[in-house]
């Protein structure tokens, strides 16, 4: 009896030593003795042999890393910092436990010293507004490098970009020249449209006696029904002219 029992707490310790389980988003690479033992391990449960084989989990969940502010010197020689944020995944776990010890610091690493080559090479103009660009060209640059290893990156953006103060006045200068030149021309193309419709209505006016009476007149309402004391009315020559002929015909 004493027997029965001790072999069934050894296998059910065995049993507790040999089995594992591997969670929906994660591989296992089995070591035994040292060495990789076949493909990676898919969720569930897995059996090692106890003391020989050893378990590694690699998660295969997507993962967001700020990569630190680096400084940087713009090809037209503006020093500047930028940080950016990296999503990658692992693709293959047995390269990503094989092929580095830690393959989070590699990808760091390789995204720091890529967006320093890759916006050093970017004058300040295309850094603030083809972000787009260089988003897309550190993708497939950092995913050339991580693609041995086992890391996928699946999208790079550049979060900020910090500017000198004194270049963040210089540009605060030249918005607002650019904001009056622009304000400037608006109001000159009213002025030259206003001038156009003016003129169209003088040469309309000029044309007809009676419609320069007629706007005479509605100038006179318009004065008359203001609140000032004197009002001086211009009489217009024509409307003289025309006035002597009458009293001439009487």
């Amino acid at each position: 009896m004493e027997t029965l029992i001790i072999s069934a707490v050894v296998v059910a310790v065995l049993l507790g030593l040999s089995l594992r389980v591997i969670q929906q988003y994660e591989r296992g690479v089995i070591f035994r003795l040292g060495r990789v033992v076949g493909g990676p391990r898919e969720p569930g449960l897995a059996f090692i042999v106890p003391i020989v084989d050893r378990l590694v989990k690699v998660s295969m969940r997507l993962e967001a890393m700020d990569v630190p502010k680096q400084d940087i010197i713009t090809r037209d020689n503006v020093p500047v910092r930028v940080n950016a944020v990296v999503f990658f995944r692992v693709g293959e776990a047995v390269q990503a436990t094989v092929e580095v010890r830690n393959y989070t610091v590699v990808t760091s690493q390789k995204a720091q010293t890529t967006l320093r080559t890759v916006l050093g090479g970017a004058d300040l103009d295309g850094l603030l507004t083809e972000r787009e660009m260089l988003n897309k060209r550190l993708h497939e640059i950092i995913g050339e490098q991580t693609d041995p290893i086992g890391v996928v990156v699946e999208a790079v953006e550049i979060k900020d970009v910090e500017l000198p103060e004194g270049m963040q006045r210089a540009m605060a200068r030249q918005a607002e020249a650019e904001r009056e030149r622009r304000a400037k021309v608006i109001a000159a193309e009213g002025e030259f449209q206003a001038a156009e419709q003016f003129n169209a209505a003088a040469k309309i006016l000029d044309s007809s006696e009676s419609g320069v009476q007629l706007r005479y007149l509605q100038t006179l309402s318009e004065i008359a029904s203001s609140n000032n004391a004197t009002t001086i009315l211009p009489i217009p020559l024509d409307l003289l002219r025309n006035l002597g002929k009458t009293l001439g015909r009487d």
